[in-house]
Formats: C-alpha cells, sequence, structure tokens
C-alpha cells in the first residue's frame, strides 16, 4: 500500500471521510498528538488499527465524536458533574470515561463496559469527524510503544505502507496525549495526567482520585505497556545536573541533553526548554529527531511534578531506562 501525506483541502478531507465510511484508515491531526482514525462502529475497521500499530488489543482505543450531544448516543448515563466539564472543557484535550451503549463494539472497550470519549480540538479533526457521519476510534498515529507523532512525517515513519492517508496539519499545538478522568468509579478518577490538570478538573467539580499503578484492568490508553520510548536510552535525572556526570557518559557515548534553559551548562548536543509548555509540545518531537540523528543516549533534566509537569513527568518516567533521583 502506498501512503500518501495530503495538505488538509476541502478536497483532500472528503476523500479521506470516504476511506473512512469504507472501513479504511486515515491518520489525522488534533491539538494533542496526530491520531489513527477508523470508524468507531465498524468492528472490521478498528481491528485494522491494532494490526497497523501492532497494538495489544488489550488496550481500549479513544472515541472521537463532533458534538456534546452526540455523546448521549454512546453512553447510559451523563452525570451532572461530566456535564460541567464538557460544558466547560470539550472541545479539548479532556477525555471521559462513561459506561457504554449496546452500539459501542467492545473491540473498542477492550471488553469493559465502559468507553473513553473526547471531542478534539481541532479545526481537521472536527471536520473530519462530522463529514464521517461516524464517531472515529483513534489511538496516536505510531507504532505501539514508539513516542507519539506530533507531525505527519513522524506517521510516516512509523506507518508508511500500512495506511493510505495521512492529512497533514502541521505540528501539534500541545504535543501531549489527552488527560482521560473514569466516571465509572464512585469519585471520578484521573486515570491519565494532560494538559487539563488536576486541579482545573477539581475547580469544576470538587475532588477527584488519582488511579492506582497497579489496576489489573486497563481502562484507558497509557497506563499498562511501555510507551513513548524512542531507541535512545532515556535517561531522566531529578537531582541537579551534575556537569561531571554528563561528561563522562559523553565520552564513550553519543548523548543529547535535554535541559531547562536556567541550567548552565557549556555541552555540544543541547537542548534547552523554556517551560512546561515548550517542553510538552516537542518533547516527542525531539526524541524522534534524537533517534533520525543516532544518538545512543537521551539525558533529560526533570521538571517539577505540578500543573502540566504532572504530565510530561508521566510519559518521561514511563520513556526512561533510568531514573537518577
Amino acid at each position: 500500500m502506498k501512503t500518501k501525506i495530503v495538505k488538509a483541502t476541502d478536497q483532500n478531507i472528503k476523500k479521506a471521510t470516504k476511506e473512512i465510511m469504507a472501513g479504511n484508515l486515515v491518520a489525522f491531526p488534533t491539538e494533542t498528538v496526530y491520531g489513527l482514525g477508523a470508524n468507531a462502529l465498524n468492528e472490521n475497521a478498528i481491528k485494522k488499527i491494532f494490526i497497523a500499530k501492532g497494538r495489544p488489543q488489550d488496550n481500549p482505543l479513544i472515541m472521537h465524536i463532533s458534538k456534546a450531544n452526540d455523546i448521549y448516543k454512546y453512553v447510559t448515563n451523563v452525570p451532572k458533574k461530566v456535564e460541567k466539564l464538557i460544558n466547560k472543557y470539550w472541545p479539548g484535550p479532556l477525555t471521559i470515561i462513561l459506561k457504554k451503549k449496546k452500539i459501542v463494539p467492545n473491540i473498542i472497550t477492550a471488553g469493559l463496559n465502559s468507553v473513553a470519549i473526547r471531542i478534539p480540538q481541532n479545526k481537521i479533526a472536527l471536520e473530519l469527524i462530522s463529514k464521517s457521519n461516524c464517531p472515529i476510534a483513534a489511538p496516536s498515529a505510531n507504532t505501539s510503544g514508539k513516542p507519539s507523532p506530533t507531525t505527519a512525517k513522524h506517521v510516516y515513519e512509523d506507518l508508511n505502507t500500512k495506511i493510505s492517508t495521512i492529512i497533514d496539519g502541521g505540528p501539534c499545538s500541545i504535543g501531549l496525549e489527552s488527560t482521560v478522568i473514569d466516571f465509572t468509579t464512585r469519585i471520578p478518577t484521573l486515570l491519565r495526567p494532560g494538559a487539563i490538570t488536576k486541579e482545573m478538573i477539581e475547580k469544576i467539580i470538587g475532588k477527584i482520585n488519582l488511579s492506582k499503578s497497579n489496576a489489573k484492568k486497563i481502562k484507558s490508553p497509557g497506563m499498562k505497556y511501555n510507551h513513548y520510548k524512542p531507541k535512545a536510552e532515556v535517561i531522566l535525572i531529578k537531582t541537579k545536573i551534575v556537569k561531571r556526570f554528563i561528561t563522562e557518559i559523553s565520552e564513550k557515548n553519543k548523548v543529547l541533553c535535554i535541559l531547562n534553559s536556567k541550567t548552565k551548562i557549556n555541552i555540544k548536543n543541547k537542548i534547552t526548554y523554556k517551560n512546561d509548555k515548550h517542553l510538552g509540545q516537542n518533547l516527542f518531537a525531539w526524541f524522534r529527531d534524537a533517534d533520525s540523528k543516532k544518538f545512543n543516549i537521551i539525558i533529560v533534566e526533570a521538571t517539577k511534578e505540578t500543573k502540566l509537569g504532572v504530565a510530561i513527568m508521566n510519559r518521561l518516567k514511563k520513556a526512561s531506562n533510568v531514573i537518577i533521583e
């Protein structure tokens, strides 16, 4: 199969909707990362997602819709707290888990009686979903386990010959996957941190719980398997960066350092981030670029685990081979 990267024109989006309706896969941009989309009501189409990505089938998918009212078609009950969050943060990087209706195929939910739903904050994604006349199941458009794709080029690197179409909408504005909150528990539970932070959610609906890392059942993507890993070994440094430590590693390895701009170390291969937003937008792209340039070690300076930093550190911990406290 020949994979094409196409511009996000009206004509190309129209062609892409025909692919979706025909049961095929289309990669498209969202504000978080690029998604690999299929008709969420077509079980055979969804199977193609798992095959293309090499994704375990016990890892559920997120259903994307284009209008908030569509949620009532696919879930059995929408609590008032959910309605408050929808009114505040949809469209946006917030995924909500609720009890599903029978119309939702079990393959999407890994056999669970709940489904994860969100509305992306991206005009291209919204147009594709709306014109396809169906919800779209869409995990990240990458090989399972690798850094998530934040450009069309990243998708092509992983899925060339496996899908027909990639819609190029430029770099993703956030660069980290959506926040996931589970409303099937007595107290809503944050399963995956993202740009919509715990504090932002609690401001709207009150106290929520944090998920236990040892949960047996996976209700959300990003909870169990290795994720976000480049080919290079990732070393996450949470203590004060020591120049000697970096120098010694660099003597025998090709090392890329991703450091806070306030950390002053004169080394050759260095990328600096200004703040958490800058780091979140570019982290996966920097990982992929490091692999393309054959770095075998990536040293990342940790950020504070507050607000957006919680989501960033969640991804870094999963990507890291070594964490130095």
